[in-house]
Formats: C-alpha cells, structure tokens, sequence
C-alpha cells in the first residue's frame, strides 16, 4: 500500500491546527500514559495501522508493560490490570468514537462524571475527537506504519 498524498504539505495551515489540538490535550491535567492508552484504544477500533504503529511504540517508550498494551483490546476482561481512571476513560473513548451506534448514552457519562472532572472529561472527550481525526486522515490517505518502512 502507497501513500496517496501527504496532507501536511497538502494543507500545512489544516495539519497545523490538528497539531495545535495535540499540543492543548498534551498540556492538560490528564496523565501521559492515560491519553495514549486513550489513542491506541481509538485507533484499535478504527483500525488504523499508522496510528496503533505510533502510539504502541510512544506507550513502550514511556515505560509501559508489554502487558497492558497486549490485553488493551480487552481491559474489560483483564481485571485491575488498569485502575479506575484508566478503565473509564476507555469506556467513554469507546461510547464516544462508537456515537453512531452508541449515542454515548447517560450511563457512560456518569461513570465518566464520577472520576474525571468537568473540565478533564472535555478534555478526554477533545483527546478520542482528535485521535478519531487523525485515524480517518491517515487511513484515507494511506500514511505507511514506521514498522513498514524499517523492513
């Protein structure tokens, strides 16, 4: 599979602002490790290889176990393998990036609004839009996973 066009020298001014989002969420009070645990759950239900290529190896590089990245398809199932916080905002990353089929309905969100702030649960819901963007940038224009090109 081919790259069909680099949208950041397509449109530098649109992959600019996408950036300046990235840089808002990566400022905010929600830990590191949760917003890329966020990431790859949204990118392993869009099924973006670019996207779950990036954010397996920014979780490594952050020190995370092996593990957690193997059973994050199915946190549900995998017990206290990750804490409340965590299991939550996964919860509404799916409900969020599912919306047509969820309509992320009530019960999501007051789980949500028992362990996340206003303020954090904006942002989380900021972080799933943004990773469900650039998902559907890279899938449609075929961005190459950096483990294709280091074959």
């Amino acid at each position: 599979m081919s790259q069909r066009l680099d949208y950041n020298k397509v449109s530098p001014a649109g992959a600019k602002s996408l950036a300046g989002v990235y840089g808002y969420v990566s400022s905010t009070t929600l830990s590191p490790i949760l917003v890329d645990l966020v990431y790859l759950r949204v990118s392993q239900i869009n099924g973006c290889a670019y996207c779950l290529d990036m954010h397996t190896r920014d979780l490594l590089e952050r020190g995370e176990k092996t593990e957690r990245l193997a059973l994050l398809q199915a946190w549900r199932e995998a017990g206290e393998l990750f804490d409340l916080r965590e299991r939550t905002a996964l919860a509404w990353a799916e409900s969020v990036t599912l919306v047509a089929d969820t309509g992320v309905p009530d019960d999501e969100y007051d789980a949500a609004r028992k362990v996340f702030s206003e303020q954090e649960i904006v942002d989380l819901t900021i972080a799933i839009s943004l990773m469900n963007v650039y998902n559907r940038m890279a899938i449609s224009f075929r961005n190459t996973p950096r483990a294709v090109l280091e074959m």
